[in-house]
């Protein structure tokens, strides 16, 4: 799509904002602009094909949404920036009762960890998705021999778990599970058919999740 066209359609998206959607729910964006109480931390790729508050059918002002190439959440001590700041103010200023660590299907990180000749030239890119090598070494070791595309999908649930691991060393994570004031779960969400598989909490294996069992 060449630039032109693309400005086109986003404007004529705000457009439409401007003239259809906002009239008709005028009454909950008025009540947004006193401010925010969301219902769960959402931090996941940032895929253009994986939207959340679609995903979870919420509103405005119910999902904070953290999103970032492959979902990473580097470790405490290791880096501070934007996701950091983003745990922070979810733990500490809004108080979310809920995380959600989402990865998704056909992700291009996943890939790349398997592929790593596929972002060479892109250094950033490169240093980036290195948070993600220790699932990538878990997943050779455990399936050294499988099909790619089980690699790639074992790869993808592995990484959403390494993700919960680091979101732990957080200090502000941290104390609010030892008070019991929050409950971490990690998603992989498949982009063709909107299946969700979650992570059990205590043994890591993923299986199907329904909004009857939430």
């Amino acid at each position: 799509m060449l630039k032109q066209e693309a400005l086109a359609r986003i404007r004529q998206g705000v457009a439409r904002f401007q003239s259809d959607i906002y009239p008709a729910q005028r009454e909950m964006f008025e009540r947004l602009r006193r401010g925010q109480e969301p219902l769960a931390m959402f931090l996941t790729c940032a895929d253009s094909r994986v939207n959340p508050n679609l995903v979870t059918q919420t509103d405005p002002g119910e999902i904070f949404i953290e999103r970032n190439p492959g979902n990473m959440v580097p470790p405490y001590v290791e880096f501070v920036g934007g996701v950091t700041a983003g745990v922070e103010y979810a733990m500490l200023v809004l108080k979310v009762p809920v995380i959600v660590v989402c990865g998704h299907t056909d992700c291009g990180v996943m890939k790349a960890l398997l592929d790593p000749g596929a972002v060479h030239g892109m250094p950033g890119v490169q240093r980036w998705m290195s948070h993600g090598v220790g699932a990538c070494e878990r997943m050779l070791r455990e399936f050294p021999f499988a099909r790619k595309e089980e690699q790639l999908q074992r790869l993808t649930e592995y990484n959403v778990l390494q993700q919960i691991e680091n979101l732990m060393t957080h200090p502000s994570v941290n104390k609010r599970l030892r008070y019991g004031e929050l409950e971490i779960r990690g998603w992989v969400y498949d982009i063709g058919d909107g299946s969700i598989c979650e992570a059990d909490p205590k043994t890591g294996e993923f299986a199907p999740l329904s909004g009857k069992e939430m």
